[in-house]
């Protein structure tokens, strides 16, 4: 009912019912709801006219009330109190993560908190953010050491371009590659510190849908795993190709 007041100067029920196909009552419902929001000025003439504030306040209108709204779920949440769980059996330390961007993020989180090595392993263009470029090269600047692996000479070669101060290598372990017509295969896997680790695959159906599990833990199995497995690649002669900086 707001869009279709911003396109009219002003307007009565009928009107504004004639533009969006709602019945009259309905407009009347519509209106007095913007009109307690503050987006709706009411003329009290026969019949009522109806006129929208400007776009420009109506955004400010808007922002003010969402942070306002963020801020008070922010104080709210920031005083919780922990639950204590002393009576709780530990879960399992694997998480899953789905989504792109909130996997980024995630790893972001881990790159910025690395303070001795990585490993990251990348599977395509798609997982190949600007951010996670940036976060790589801070951590390089902070004197953390960096091994960045590729499944393809393609993506070799554009890293070779865009990390120059990184170990880049190509990678030769089967198990990353996809078999076949699988339904998956790996998109990007990260090693922080040698106990953190990220894994994320990537469905090859419609919509694409790329999920992550990640781990945190010395002790961690799955991270002893993955350590032995990536010592082995990161081994010249144990079929990794490691090239540097020329």
């Amino acid at each position: 009912m707001f869009t279709a007041l911003t396109r009219l100067s002003y307007g009565s029920a009928k009107d504004l019912s004639e533009v969006t196909d709602v019945p009259r009552t309905r407009v009347y419902d519509a209106i007095e709801q913007l009109q307690r929001d503050g987006l709706v000025d009411v003329q009290q003439s026969t019949p009522q006219q109806f006129r929208a504030v400007s776009i420009t306040e109506a955004i400010a209108l808007l922002r003010q009330r969402f942070d306002t709204r963020l801020n008070r779920l922010q104080t709210s949440l920031d005083a919780l109190e922990p639950i204590e769980a002393n009576t709780r059996t530990p879960p399992l330390n694997v998480w899953t993560t789905t989504g792109s961007e909130t996997i980024t993020r995630r790893m972001i989180d881990f790159l910025d908190r690395a303070t001795d090595e990585i490993i990251l392993i990348v599977n395509g263009e798609p997982v190949i953010t600007d951010r996670l470029l940036d976060r790589v090269r801070a951590a390089s600047n902070r004197g953390v050491e960096i091994y960045v692996g590729t499944l393809s000479e393609g993506i070799h070669d554009r890293l070779r371009t865009m990390l120059p101060d990184v170990t880049l290598f190509e990678s030769e372990l089967d198990w990353l590659q996809p078999r076949g017509a699988e339904d998956e295969s790996i998109g990007r896997l990260l090693l922080v510190d040698r106990e953190t680790l990220l894994v994320s695959s990537i469905g090859h159906h419609s919509p694409i849908i790329e999920t992550a599990l990640w781990s945190e833990g010395v002790d961690n199995g799955l991270l002893v795993i993955a350590r032995r497995l990536l010592a082995t690649g990161l081994d010249p002669e144990r079929g990794m190709r490691e090239t540097t900086r020329e």
